[in-house]
């Protein structure tokens, strides 16, 4: 059996994390941590010194993933990490952490298998389109902006070429933004923050006479839960450093 805890126990994520743990023979839900609620341990470091960890599964705020996980990382309980907002250089160092001290950290932007195939089919067109954008829809209660998801797809459309704005006119905001933010190999980012939406992508790609447009929408909470499953078996399991999904998944 799996000791997983979970953190950020009471949040909309954190619950269904904790019911989907519970409902997994290979798995018991050890700990609930959050800093409001009943019958929940108030920090990591209070669970740590008072039950076996094997796993921890965080889906916190952007403002405090990068200590829970040094905190996890130097204290040997391997961690899966659903809350976005990391840098690039938190990142790194987290990387680093997890193999200077050998132990499992797995990163997921997004744990939606739909998501995931997703990002990897915008990875194949890249290699055949040399425009292309990215729109990502969230509900107004997101405090991170572009999405993790968003990065992660521009990270893996970039490995296929150096820019995304092949033949682009000289452009001019006159509203500052309007064109969204600037990512990897210059591809355009726009994030909508609206209430009634959950989380959506749509990576748009274009060229003479053509577009094609890849969508996913989730529309529960639930749809997250078999790739928050299998991260955390793998990461019992092995003692890598893990920075997307799809890396498992294949």
């Amino acid at each position: 059996m799996i000791n997983v805890a979970v953190c950020g126990a009471n949040g909309k994520m954190g619950k269904t994390v904790c019911a989907a743990v519970d409902f997994d023979p290979e798995l018991v839900l050890a700990a609930k941590i959050d800093i409001a609620g009943d019958n929940v341990y108030k920090s990591i470091e209070d669970a740590h010194h008072a039950v076996q960890i094997d796993v921890l599964v965080d889906f916190t705020q952007p403002a405090s993933i990068f200590e829970n996980a040094k905190y996890c990382l130097n204290n040997n309980i391997k961690i899966v990490i659903g809350t976005t907002g990391l840098s690039d250089e938190q990142i790194k160092t987290l990387k680093d952490l997890s193999q200077k001290n050998n132990v499992g950290c797995l990163i997921a932007p997004n744990f939606s298998t739909g998501a995931v195939l997703m990002m990897m089919f915008a990875k194949l067109a890249a290699k055949y389109f040399d425009n292309a954008e990215i729109i990502e829809l969230h509900h107004n209660q997101k405090k991170d902006a572009p999405s993790g998801t968003a990065i992660k797809t521009a990270k893996m459309m970039a490995e296929a070429k150096c820019t995304f704005k092949a033949g682009n006119c000289a452009e001019k905001e006159t509203i500052e933004g309007a064109r969204g933010g600037t990512s990897y190999s210059d591809i355009q980012i726009h994030s909508v923050r609206m209430p009634g939406f959950m989380a959506s992508q749509e990576v748009l790609f274009g060229s003479d006479g053509q577009t094609l447009k890849i969508r996913h929408d989730s529309t529960d909470r639930k749809c997250y839960m078999d790739g928050v499953l299998l991260a955390v078996k793998h990461t019992y399991q092995y003692n890598d450093f893990v920075y997307g999904l799809e890396n498992i998944l294949i």
